[in-house]
């Protein structure tokens, strides 16, 4: 198999791409990546990569999406990575008329990394197809992506339940933004976060604007919400050890799989005591449905920037726009990763090189795993009709099996 042959491999079947922190002294040999004018990827093999696919280095010049140029970067902390994530760009339907554009996914898993992963090789899939069927996209088109993928995951629960009832309590946020025809569809459930920098040409500034709707019942909305909808329970939501949490056990008011609070049939034995509640509940506690907004994307819209809420409990919207703003395009999401952990490293009254030496697992105790995916704005492509083609891409965020003890990789999709 030649280079370029491997590459295009590369791009269509690896899960992670990643660069293990300087000084960890482990996998030091690189892939570096470059891209063809389709959009597709060319390797360039360092010796121990070739036969490990732990490392990769990814070439220091930002790569195309159909609506511009793009930065990725994921940070692990946990045992099992959580999150997972993805970009696709190019056609959002299996009809060669389109609609073309930029779909970009984060799943910020809980309880495991079932559902994440889940999420990651099916959503897209499902949006694709309700796309060819509508032949356009829409709001109602990525609702019955989202739906179609609840229901999928539900089988596989329902499937795996004799043999692994613990599936049931495993379940995934989900943020979705699709660029289409100068149109911007946000979607979401759980408390991943997508936020826009905007120009305002008066000033030079630009400014924060969250553009995803929230699910977290840390939030007084969101609780009132959860009380509405469930008038006979006074204990939707309780305040347990100085965090609001439904029913005592998350802190979502929505998500992707968590089947043991959506069927009652699924929260009993033998599902872990910790997660069955003492009373049987005749509707679901939880819901999947996404809060959907649309967009209509001006010229002085710069980038967007999607994360996982690792990132935000450290870094504000404005922060978080300005440092990108401020910076070089190539490695935003890796500053962006970089300067989150600074900052738990300050809260905790350590230095950042300590930090980078905890163990995954321990290191959860400091920071969530992170995602960010940095997408940058080209007025010129935005504005072009969802029929234009544009280069093909489709990348990965997730996970490699790594030996116990092993320190916390930062994968790395920057340019």
């Amino acid at each position: 198999m030649d280079v370029v042959s491997f590459g295009r491999y590369i791009a269509s079947n690896l899960d992670v791409y990643g660069e293990l922190e300087a000084g960890s002294g482990e996998m030091r040999d690189v892939i570096e990546v470059g891209q063809l004018s389709e959009g597709l990827l060319v390797a360039i093999l360092g010796p121990l990569c070739a036969q490990r696919f732990g490392c990769i280095r990814l070439a220091r010049w930002a790569p195309m999406h159909f609506n511009g140029e793009f930065s990725m970067a994921v940070v692990q902390a946990n045992n099992l990575l959580e999150d997972q994530s993805q970009i696709e760009s190019g056609s959002l339907s299996t009809l060669e008329s389109g609609p073309y554009g930029t779909f970009v996914g984060i799943y910020d898993g809980h309880g495991g990394p079932e559902t994440s992963r889940y999420i990651n090789d099916h959503l897209f899939q499902h949006l694709k197809r309700f796309a060819t069927e509508q032949q356009s996209m829409s709001v109602d088109v990525i609702k019955k992506a989202y739906q179609a993928t609840e229901d999928g995951f539900f089988s596989l629960v329902t499937k795996q339940w004799p043999m692994n009832p613990q599936i049931a309590a495993v379940g995934s946020c989900c943020l979705v933004g699709v660029v289409c025809n100068g149109t911007l569809y946000i979607a979401n459930v759980g408390d991943s976060r997508a936020v826009l920098g905007r120009l305002v040409k008066a000033t030079g500034e630009v400014l924060a604007i969250q553009l995803s709707s929230e699910h977290n019942v840390a939030i007084e909305s969101v609780r009132q919400e959860m009380h509405s909808l469930h008038p006979d329970d006074s204990h939707i939501v309780v305040l347990k050890h100085n965090v609001w949490r439904v029913k005592g056990l998350i802190q979502i008011s929505r998500s992707i799989g968590d089947v043991y609070l959506k069927k009652a049939e699924f929260n009993r034995e033998p599902l872990y005591q910790k997660f069955r509640l003492r009373q049987p509940f005749r509707m679901p506690i939880l819901s999947s449905e996404p809060s959907v907004s649309i967009h209509e994307l001006q010229p002085h819209d710069q980038f967007l920037i999607f994360a996982s809420d690792g990132l935000w409990e450290h870094l504000s919207n404005q922060v978080a726009v300005d440092i990108v703003q401020n910076h070089p395009r190539n490695g935003s999401a890796r500053r962006l990763v970089k300067v989150a952990l600074q900052e738990a490293a300050k809260k905790r009254e350590m230095r950042y090189s300590d930090l980078k030496k905890i163990d995954r697992g321990v290191r959860r105790h400091f920071h969530d795993d992170i995602t960010v995916i940095v997408v940058f704005l080209d007025s010129n492509l935005v504005s072009r009709a969802s029929s234009a083609k544009g280069p093909s891409l489709s990348l990965r965020g997730g996970g490699i099996k790594l030996p116990a003890k092993t320190k916390a990789p930062l994968y790395n999709v920057t340019f």
